[in-house]
């Protein structure tokens, strides 16, 4: 794992939705080194502990990394009162990412909540051959939709209350892409919904590639935090989220 610790000017600032903020970073070695699926550790001012965000996209050009996150706690409520122009304390790339297949493949991509930017950097490498299915609990948490329709995949949003888009949850319109080509599946969002997806996508006898989400304390590997139970053969062992994962093959993990 090659990562770095840089301080990096924030470029752009924007509130997708409530609570939930959209940086650019300057950063021309992690714009040039990260992978999607990656993520970032940032420094907290005044706090011990760094807050994992996960890469949304990079922009090679600009050499600008770009994150997404949501405030969960005062962690992330102080660096979402970052001002264009400071800096911020981060540690990156980090983690194993997505291992991308042939872009003529066809893809499906499947995204809930806070879980849809990780996707969007790897969606963008499949483009018009990707289909994006983001689940939201309501119109108001909708995000980055129209960041995927820019990369030229199809978009299917689904809400949870029926006010935008599907209603319903990501797993009837997974269903409805699994029954067309369909080579690999990537998801991230919440636990009950992974486990759901990469159900649906054994069913079918798709590869199915899963980003999870665990405390992390390190960062590294070293802290043993964020340790999940993995399959190894006829038994069963850990390993741990920010170092091994935090993408891992679906039929991998003891759900």
């Amino acid at each position: 794992m090659n990562y770095d610790t840089q301080q990096c000017v924030l470029l752009d600032k924007k509130e997708l939705a409530p609570g939930v903020f959209d940086f650019w970073v300057d950063s021309e070695s992690f714009a040039q080194s990260a992978q999607p699926g990656q993520f970032a550790h940032l420094l907290v001012p005044g706090k011990t502990l760094r807050r994992p965000i996960s890469i949304c996209d990079v922009d090679r050009e600009r050499g600008a990394l770009r994150l997404v996150f949501e405030v969960r706690g005062e962690g992330t409520r102080i660096l979402s009162q970052t001002k264009i122009g400071e800096h911020l304390d981060i540690l990156a790339p980090l983690g194993h990412g997505f291992t991308l297949g042939d872009a003529s493949e066809k893809a499906v991509f499947v995204g809930g909540g806070i879980g849809v930017p990780p996707l969007l950097y790897a969606a963008r490498h499949y483009g018009g051959n990707a289909t994006v299915i983001l689940g939201f609990r309501n119109r108001d948490a909708v995000i980055l939709e129209q960041d995927f329709r820019d990369a030229g995949c199809n978009v299917i949003v689904t809400t949870d209350d029926g006010s935008y888009g599907v209603h319903g949850f990501v797993t009837a319109s997974l269903a409805q892409a699994l029954n067309k080509q369909t080579d690999r599946v990537f998801a991230c969002g919440p636990t009950p919904m992974l486990k759901a997806v990469a159900a649906s996508a054994e069913q079918a006898g798709t590869p199915c590639q899963v980003s999870l989400e665990e405390r992390m304390g390190c960062g590294v590997g070293a802290c043993l935090v964020c340790a999940c139970k993995i399959k190894a053969g006829d038994s069963e062992t850990f390993r741990h989220v920010c170092k091994d994962g935090p993408v891992f093959d679906a039929k991998e993990v003891v759900w």
